[in-house]
């Protein structure tokens, strides 16, 4: 009987929760499924993201509300495709971040396991990255040791390139397992969206077109690499702790008052062009920073179906020949990556195997990763 494992995520983008039902060995997707936030839940899951009042109590119902809607999603996906409960092992949940702190030694994700386990009555595998956190690593990006398993190819470099709020990369070099190693870039969609839906009232830049009606503002782009995150080496990882529009507004004004300013570059859509540069440029430096001298970008995400950053990524890495192309072209669609990811790692728990990357994540060694809600 095939053993099946169901990863739930919802990312930094906070898009909406994205369900996943996987087998493994081989790879094999049975079932999916997208819920959209009430809009509500999702403003106050934001907010929480950042220092505020009344905390505490706020976190506790959105934890409860948050794990609610999953268990009814899981429940929806398991009925819908008249998937067998008895071949389901574990559900991966890794919950909705609202505090990455590696600096500090914690990280906190909300949608409790006890709910989801008594509304599923299936065992949940969640609190992944503490583990890895109490072991001396950034708890970080966690995907990589996925992205090798699943990936890695014998004789082609690859990179691994996921565009959620966050990017991040893992480079596999071909054919040396032990030489993989990845890391959090910078923003990719957490501050084009929330620039787009300010100007556009829209949730994003579809394709990318509005950022390409703008012109990069130079000195403006120069002012966001200036943020120390880009110039910190490996391990590392970021979130909305760092980069946020409160950030981006403070950066904007600091560029309008300075001598250089140049009122007939200020104007929304340029911004917006200089938002999507400055992830492609640490994109590219990540990618060159590594021994791989040419290969394969894959790319996962939301950010994937942005047609127009794709193309200045392509462009940035021409000089080497890099090809640049959806992990669909790989078997697995874009959207279901990171979900799939959070099966794995399930499933690794079950077995009682490592699930993150020492050299990835800074951490003294393998771990086992995760938590268990029986049922």
């Amino acid at each position: 009987m095939t053993a099946i494992y169901i990863g739930v995520m919802t990312g930094t983008s906070m898009d909406g929760v994205d369900i996943a039902a996987t087998s493994f060995d081989p790879l094999q997707l049975h079932a999916t499924l997208t819920l959209e936030f009430d809009p509500n839940l999702r403003d106050e899951l934001m907010a929480l993201t950042l220092p505020s009042d009344n905390e505490i109590d706020r976190m506790g119902v959105a934890d409860v509300a948050l794990a609610t809607m999953i268990g009814h999603g899981i429940n929806r996906l398991i009925e819908e495709n008249h998937l067998d409960r008895s071949q389901i092992k574990a559900i991966g949940s890794h919950g909705q971040t609202i505090r990455h702190r590696p600096e500090h030694g914690f990280s906190l994700q909300i949608g409790d396991p006890n709910i989801i386990t008594e509304m599923t009555q299936i065992p949940v595998i969640s609190d992944f990255r503490r583990r890895d956190m109490a072991a001396g690593g950034q708890g970080a990006p966690l995907v990589p040791a996925f992205h090798q398993d699943v990936f890695q190819h014998p004789s082609i470099h690859r990179v691994i390139l996921n565009l959620g709020g966050i990017a991040n990369v893992s480079l596999l070099p071909a054919g040396h397992p032990d030489a993989v190693y990845g890391f959090d870039t910078g923003p990719a969609n957490i501050l084009m969206d929330a620039w787009c839906h300010r100007y556009t009232g829209q949730p994003y830049d579809e394709n990318g077109n509005w950022a390409a009606y703008g012109t990069p503002i130079r000195n403006l782009l120069d002012r966001l690499q200036a943020h120390a995150y880009f110039s910190k080496e490996p391990p590392k990882s970021t979130g909305r702790e760092d980069f946020n529009l409160e950030w981006l507004d403070e950066q904007i004004a600091d560029w309008r008052n300075d001598q250089e300013y140049n009122e007939l570059e200020d104007s929304p859509e340029n911004v917006q062009a200089t938002l999507l540069k400055l992830t492609t440029r640490a994109i590219k430096k990540a990618i060159y920073r590594s021994d791989m001298d040419t290969g394969e970008v894959y790319v996962c995400g939301g950010g994937a179906y942005n047609s127009h950053l794709l193309e200045q990524l392509r462009w940035r890495l021409r000089k080497h020949q890099w090809t640049v192309q959806s992990t669909a072209d790989l078997g697995l669609n874009p959207t279901w990556v990171e979900a799939t990811a959070f099966a794995w790692l399930a499933m690794r728990f079950m077995k009682q195997l490592s699930g993150n990357l020492p050299a990835v994540t800074g951490a003294k060694g393998k771990r086992i990763l995760g938590t268990i809600t029986a049922v």
